[in-house]
């Protein structure tokens, strides 16, 4: 306790003699993915978005959220709740879209201190109106999909689910999932339709929502199979050659014979 005291008294001597003092600066922590925000702490965000115009919390395990102006959440609000359950909102316009980004946060569980460290998990991205999957890049700098062919791609009947780059050991630290350390973990986009998506997926699906977070390749490929089907990745150059899925033949239904 006494460190922090006697340091602060040796730099206002020195200012007091004239004696100049260079501080090291703060310096943004690094994300643990190209994505630029997942792994940032709560502070590192606002520096490089600036202050979030409302904040969000859910109210279940639904969609259903409740939207706070942000001077309302700072003064009272926030101190009803955990801090980490509360999400910060950003909007924006971008060519005729309205976008609105959401950040997820994840704590220590072992920091119980009054003022814990938020550490974004979760970016959550809805657009208004629903875009086409083919606009996506274009209306989210975040957003860089692999063009690789082979590249790891999912779906189920309303979500495109992407893997991008190389696993991060840090990432760890905002998942989830119990047995985490024994899985490597990876940058993931997660296309949402509420409309739902066709059996052969077209560059023209309309995707309503997407989500940037950190999956599993292994837990994917060997617990959940059966819900996450394989298909080429959408991004890919070869994705538009693909050959449509053949029809299956009509089989004429045999019309009875009767006695005259």
């Amino acid at each position: 306790m006494l460190i922090p005291h006697l340091v602060s008294r040796i730099l206002l001597a020195l200012s007091i003699l004239g004696i100049p003092v260079t501080l090291p600066s703060h310096s943004h922590g690094a994300s643990y993915f190209e994505d630029g925000f997942l792994g940032l702490s709560q502070k590192e965000l606002h520096e490089k978005l600036g202050i979030p115009q409302a904040v969000r919390d859910r109210k279940s395990a639904l969609r259903v959220f409740t939207y706070y102006p942000i001077t309302d959440w700072s003064t009272y609000f926030s101190k009803l709740v955990s801090p980490e359950n509360g999400e910060d909102v950003y909007t924006f316009s971008r060519e005729g879209i309205d976008i609105r980004y959401s950040f997820s946060y994840a704590v220590d569980p072992n920091d119980h201190s009054e003022n814990r460290l938020l550490t974004v998990r979760l970016v959550d991205i809805e657009f208004s109106p629903a875009v086409l999957i083919s606009r996506l890049p274009g209306l989210i700098p975040e957003f860089h999909p692999s063009t690789d062919p082979t590249n790891p791609a999912f779906r189920s009947n309303i979500w495109v689910l992407l893997f991008k780059g190389p696993p991060s050991s840090d990432a760890r630290f905002i998942v989830r999932e119990p047995g985490k350390e024994q899985l490597d973990w990876t940058l993931c986009y997660q296309l949402f339709s509420m409309r739902g998506l066709p059996d052969r997926l077209p560059t023209e699906a309309l995707i309503d929502r997407v989500e940037i977070s950190t999956q599993s390749l292994q837990l994917v490929t060997l617990q959940q199979r059966h819900t996450h089907e394989r298909i080429p990745n959408p991004y890919s150059h070869q994705f538009d050659k693909q050959i449509p899925p053949l029809k299956p033949s009509a089989t004429s239904i045999p019309v009875p014979k009767y006695a005259e």
